[in-house]
């Protein structure tokens, strides 16, 4: 009465569409599988009952055992036993993500993964129904792809103060390309923390920082990117924070224009090198009036970063990683979507269409 695909003993099993669970007649009343490293596999039961199919991918390299119980129309019940062996795959790829268990972020923090391998196109969107982010209090989060390596996620607007946020990664047995697969199978929980949204305005040359839609909590005199090094427009995340930055101009395609090995209270925007920083090098006079940098955001400091009065030191306290910095009236371009943490750039629409 009940049939077991695939047949009991067999090994190297494909971890996706194989196992298929059907009774000739009756219907299917009780399915289990469980796997030898604990995992419990979840199903989806056809209309009349007479099959079944996992909802998700089987691990890899799992022993599975399966208990499938059908009952005929006088209630006679009859149960099968099975058990098989998944593939253990040639390449795994793993997807490194950008937040830390219980960690507080900013309102516009996004989920960022890198996969180690490519993603190939045809298991795109397998893979982004392995992986899901979801929040409490609920508000529908999204992934974008960036290419095929990276996946983004973040809802419409930004977070709402106090949101509890969890990555899902349930990447385990999805095929990633013809031989690859992934192998995570975690949550990760963090938190987003107070509202702080910071709009540097290159024309004014101030930073302004706002607790709230519309509320200031302070106003900084800054420096942002000179007339021949000018300043992205856009909204940019804050994705790194460290007490003292090597910069070199090398490694943004400038020459040797600079080397300051010990710029203070560094915070970045974006991976191609903008940040908003102390700058102890230039008289206290430009900030606030003059634009002087090589298109970073420059706020005022002490060499060493060691007196906490200064609007870096205050400012680089007072952030949070995932914090936004929207910078406005620059003659440059807006920033693109994918240098750094800055899909905020991107309408809900363009998002969305994977």
């Amino acid at each position: 009465m009940v049939t077991i695909l695939p047949k009991n003993g067999a090994t190297g099993v494909d971890t996706n569409g194989t196992l298929k669970i059907s009774a000739a007649s009756g219907k299917l009343s009780g399915i289990a599988v469980t796997g030898d490293d604990g995992s419990k596999i979840d199903g989806t039961m056809s209309g009349d009952g007479s099959s079944w199919t996992p909802t998700g991918a089987l691990h890899t390299g799992t022993k599975y055992s399966v208990v499938a119980t059908a009952t005929d129309t006088q209630g006679k019940a009859v149960t099968d036993r099975s058990s098989f062996t998944t593939l253990t795959p040639s390449a795994t790829n793993i997807a490194n993500f950008n937040v830390n268990p219980g960690d507080t972020y900013g309102v516009g923090m996004e989920v960022s993964l890198n996969f180690t391998s490519v993603v190939a196109d045809a298991y795109k969107a397998s893979v982004l129904k392995a992986v899901t982010v979801t929040a409490d209090p609920a508000v529908d989060v999204q992934g974008h792809w960036f290419g095929n390596s990276r996946l983004d996620f973040r809802p419409q607007d930004y977070w709402a103060p106090g949101t509890k946020v969890t990555l899902h990664l349930h990447l385990n047995g999805v095929r990633t390309g013809q031989t690859g697969y992934g192998k995570q199978d975690k949550d990760v929980s963090f938190s987003i923390g107070r509202y702080q949204v910071s709009v540097a305005d290159n024309s004014a040359h101030t930073l302004t920082i706002y607790s709230g839609p519309g509320v200031v909590r302070k106003k900084l005199p800054a420096s942002l990117g000179d007339p021949d090094h000018t300043t992205y427009n856009g909204k940019m995340v804050i994705s790194e924070k460290d007490p003292t930055v090597d910069m070199n101009s090398q490694t943004v395609g400038l020459g040797n224009a600079y080397r300051i090995k010990d710029v203070p209270h560094g915070m970045r925007l974006t991976t191609s090198g903008t940040f908003v920083h102390g700058n102890y090098w230039r008289p206290a006079s430009v900030f606030g009036s003059e634009n002087t940098s090589h298109g970073c955001v420059g706020l005022r400091d002490v060499q060493g970063g060691g007196d906490p009065s200064t609007p870096a030191a205050w400012f680089y306290n007072a952030s949070l990683i995932g914090d936004v910095v929207q910078v406005v009236n620059s003659p440059d371009r807006i920033v693109s979507p994918d240098n750094g943490l800055n899909g905020w750039n991107m309408s809900w629409s363009a998002w969305t269409s994977n």
